[in-house]
């Protein structure tokens, strides 16, 4: 199965956040943009790509103790950004973005223990994707409408492990479908 381990907006959030969406929505050439609906936004922390089942214990155990090492902490959905050129079009996050940091690599290591070829590491960027596009956009009037944007603070207090069911090819409008299959209270030390 699919999988990855993320931090999920509490559904206040998201609901903030769909309202700025819908103004970028608005915006000229939005329809090029190929937009991520609410049940999608989240902030990955660790992608783990396609896992057998077999490795799906282990991978939860150890997300466990990492999620038990890891104190809450507060975030809130701040600004925007992109990636490639305008092929991603982010919303950030603002508050303690160390330990946010902190749980990403945790959740990366406990896929390295668990056998999932990681790939290589990146420095991570907390980011909640909103659209996407196969080619170079201009997305600037975009990130001037998202840099506004700020969602109010919220204690991050689980950490989620989420399978990603992939659109049908060749279904116009068709979005990934995410089913939450772990979930780990965060704090308890260890």
């Amino acid at each position: 199965m699919r999988l990855f381990a993320a931090v999920l907006p509490p559904q206040d959030v998201a609901d903030e956040l769909a309202l700025r969406v819908a103004e970028l929505r608005r915006l000229p050439g939005a329809s090029s943009l190929r937009w991520t609906g609410v049940p999608g936004w989240h902030f990955t922390l660790a992608f783990y790509g396609e896992v057998d089942d077999v490795v799906v214990a282990d991978l939860s155990e150890r997300l466990e103790r990492a999620a038990r090492r890891t104190s809450s902490f507060s975030l809130a959905v701040r600004g925007g950004g992109q990636f490639g050129h305008g092929r991603v079009l982010w919303a950030g996050a603002s508050g303690d973005l160390a330990e946010l940091r902190l749980l990403a690599e945790r959740a990366e290591a406990a896929g390295r223990k668990a056998g999932v070829e990681m790939g290589e590491h990146r420095r991570y960027k907390a980011h909640l994707t909103v659209a996407r596009s196969r080619e170079a956009v201009d997305v600037a009037p975009y990130l001037e409408v998202l840099d506004g944007f700020a969602s109010r603070t919220w204690t991050v207090d689980e950490l989620a492990l989420v399978r990603s069911n992939l659109p049908t090819a060749g279904v116009p409008g068709e979005q990934p479908r995410y089913e939450v299959v772990g979930r780990w209270a965060l704090g308890g030390g260890g």
